[in-house]
């Protein structure tokens, strides 16, 4: 059925944009939704993405801590009274989840789910906005979302997965875990295994994997976002609670290089060096510490292949290409450049 398409009054959007912090409700007043898709009534006046202030980008630190575990945590960082109508929007959303409307995939995520749409507020608040654009830019395309729904004392767990395909692009997408209500330990959240994105994998092809040293499940406070590398290996848990579950994945693909898009008023600091060496000079301040740092399903062999990984991550992330951990891609360009020709 085709929608009129008929816009609420701007008075509309923009009170609701000073109340809940959504500044594209503000800026984007006339919104249409018609055949499943929102779209701008103006799309050339408004089609732009708001400017983050760089105070809430992320800090290199941060940086080097999701190039070596694949995922960061923001607890609580959705505010309570957004959370509130977040609930009740996604338990009806995902209780249709192949029959509701969605963007179409490719869509700027500046044209996703306009007021009053609560997903909306929890994507377009500033903090978040921040998160997103250190890791994907400014206004990334939006790839697909879901909601899962677990209904209470539904005891199947999800199996093991990376999403997609097998993906060996140094370039990322990344996916945003929101939920909107506290997980008590026990409680069935999220199932996922630091460090494991750039362990490439094929969707399920570890799905016989019931657990995984070092692996986790989600708990914490209402209002919290995961952010996670497309490739961490991770699952939905079962439910043995009383009440229904409810979370809400986004993914997002970048348009731009993924180069110093944080706030690096701290890279010149903490960024270390190709003579950052283990086995010879090293510093525990140095962003070539936290990518050492082994997780404990590495063995001792291929953690070593996990570490050069990392490195080559950060390479593409900090723009460094002399970058290396503990030499592993050091020595071997150097004796490259000697052979020439030979290599």
């Amino acid at each position: 059925m085709r929608s009129s398409g008929h816009p609420l009054p701007v008075a509309h959007w923009e009170r609701f944009g000073r109340e809940t912090g959504d500044l594209w409700a503000v800026l984007l007043p006339v919104r249409h939704w018609t055949r499943g898709v929102w779209s701008f009534a103006d799309a050339g006046a408004y089609d732009r993405a708001v400017t983050v202030d760089r105070s809430l980008l992320l800090s290199t630190v941060q940086m080097a801590h999701f190039a070596a575990s694949g995922m960061l945590s923001f607890e609580g960082i959705v505010p309570g009274d957004i959370n509130d109508v977040a609930i009740d929007e996604l338990r009806t959303w995902g209780a249709q989840p192949f029959r509701r409307p969605t963007p179409a995939s490719l869509t700027p995520l500046s044209q996703c789910y306009p007021a009053p749409a609560a997903i909306g507020s929890v994507l377009r608040l500033p903090a978040v906005m921040g998160i997103i654009e250190s890791l994907v830019g400014s206004d990334p395309l939006f790839d697909h979302d879901f909601v899962h729904l677990r209904r209470p004392n539904d005891l199947i767990d999800q199996r093991l997965h990376a999403d997609a395909i097998l993906d060996p692009t140094m370039a990322f997408d990344i996916q945003l875990f929101y939920f909107p209500h506290a997980i008590a330990p026990g409680e069935g959240g999220t199932r996922y295994v630091p460090g494991t994105h750039l362990r490439r994998v094929n969707e399920s092809d570890i799905a016989r994997y019931q657990n995984v040293r070092g692996q986790r499940d989600f708990s914490g406070p209402a209002g919290t976002i995961l952010v996670f590398h497309h490739g961490l290996w991770h699952s939905g848990r079962a439910n043995p609670s009383s009440r229904d579950r409810v979370m809400y994945k986004v993914r997002l693909n970048p348009t731009v290089t993924q180069t110093r898009l944080w706030n690096t008023d701290d890279l010149d600091a903490v960024q270390s060096g190709p003579d950052d060496h283990i086995f010879a000079r090293f510093d525990t301040t140095k962003v070539g510490h936290t990518l050492r740092i082994p997780e404990p399903w590495w063995e001792q062999a291929s953690g070593r292949l996990e570490q050069r990984n990392r490195a080559l991550l950060w390479r593409y992330l900090s723009g460094d290409d002399a970058f290396d951990v503990d030499y592993y891609l050091t020595r071997t360009e150097n004796r490259m450049r000697l052979a020439g020709a030979f290599a």
